[in-house]
């Protein structure tokens, strides 16, 4: 079994950064890619950026420029670097992995708690 564990939310103003951190622990294989998704109350979760083990990347429109995802693949952890925070980021931050236990040859998603993230003045 793969466990993430998200952290780094909280409350911030307009403007203003946070950065999220998730790392994977467990009898992990291999991680494909990691990433983070996003929803907001009376929304469908979205993805907001991922990357994978070779370090592509890709982001939604709406944090293009503004977010940037990291990984450092020997901790098994992705972070997300989040700035010029809108209103409209507000919501539960998700980590997701695809990763290969040791037991199985084939990936599954692994999904962590999830973390808060709130911008308001």
């Amino acid at each position: 079994q793969v466990q993430l564990v998200e952290s780094g939310g909280g409350l911030v103003q307009p403007g203003g950064s946070l950065r999220l951190s998730c790392a994977a622990s467990g009898s992990i294989f291999s991680i494909y890619a990691m990433g983070w998704y996003r929803q907001a109350p009376g929304k469908q979760r979205e993805l907001v950026a991922g990357i994978t083990s070779g370090g592509t990347t890709n982001y939604a429109d709406s944090v293009k420029g503004r977010f940037t995802i990291s990984r450092d693949n020997a901790k098994n952890t992705v972070y997300l670097q989040m700035n010029s925070l809108k209103p409209e980021d507000t919501a539960v931050y998700y980590c997701n992995a695809e990763a290969v236990v040791t037991t199985l040859k084939e990936g599954h998603d692994y999904w962590g708690q999830g973390t808060q993230v709130t911008v308001s003045s």
